[in-house]
Formats: structure tokens, C-alpha cells, sequence
């Protein structure tokens, strides 16, 4: 599977954005999928992550309540809803996607073999 992020953007503090990631080439509903970002001098983190078929999520702590990870398999694409965004959510952001990876690791970087390219997310103050 092949991986396109889309959707990021310069907001300001208390906006919305919704980034996109469309999978081509296999069937995207056997797939997990997990957005992550990674700030400038800052290790990569997990945001969310959706189970295949949906609906066991993960949401970090400092998102939870402000985004909501969705996905539609017709499409083959799985959406980040970003709400409320602070200047602190600023990075980098992709997604990727593994076929097996079991709930409680759906927080972990390393369960996923498929990476897209990143979007920037710029939150100004």
C-alpha cells in the first residue's frame, strides 16, 4: 500500500484543520492506520491511530477531547479532525499504516511498516 497525507496548512490558535491519507494499491481496509507528528528538535510521536474495520482508536493525551481520528474504507482514506488547535501542535504530520497490529500497540511508531509523506501543520498564536 502506498500512502498520500493531505490537508495541512498555517491556522491560527483555536482553529480546525482535517488532514487526509488516501491509500492506493491494496485492499485499505485490512490495514491500521496512525498519524504521527514530529516537531523540530522533538521525537516523533504517536497522535491517534484507528483499528482495521474500526472502532478501537488511540488518542495521546494531548489531543484527546481536541481530534478525532475517522476512516472510511470506500475511499481508502482515514482523516485526522484537528479542532481547537494550539501552537504546540505544530509539526510535521503523517500517517501509516500496518496490517497487523494488535489494539494495545496501536500507540506504537514501530507497528507500522508504511509511511506517507508528511504535511506541515502551523498553528499561529
Amino acid at each position: 500500500v502506498q500512502l498520500q497525507a493531505s490537508g495541512g496548512g498555517l491556522v491560527q490558535a483555536g482553529g480546525s484543520l482535517r488532514l487526509s491519507c488516501v491509500a492506493s494499491g491494496r485492499t485499505f481496509s485490512r490495514y491500521s492506520v496512525g498519524w504521527f507528528r514530529q516537531a523540530p528538535g522533538k521525537e516523533r510521536m504517536t497522535v491517534a491511530a484507528i483499528k482495521l474495520n474500526g472502532p478501537s482508536t488511540f488518542y495521546d493525551a494531548s489531543v484527546k477531547g481536541r481530534f478525532t481520528i475517522s476512516r472510511d474504507n470506500a475511499k481508502n482514506t482515514v482523516y485526522l479532525q484537528m479542532n481547537s488547535l494550539r501552537p504546540e501542535d505544530t509539526a510535521v504530520y503523517y500517517c501509516a499504516a500496518s496490517p497487523s497490529v494488535i489494539v494495545s500497540n496501536l500507540w506504537n511508531p514501530t507497528a507500522y511498516s508504511t509511511w506517507g509523506q508528511g504535511t506541515q501543520v502551523t498553528v499561529s498564536s
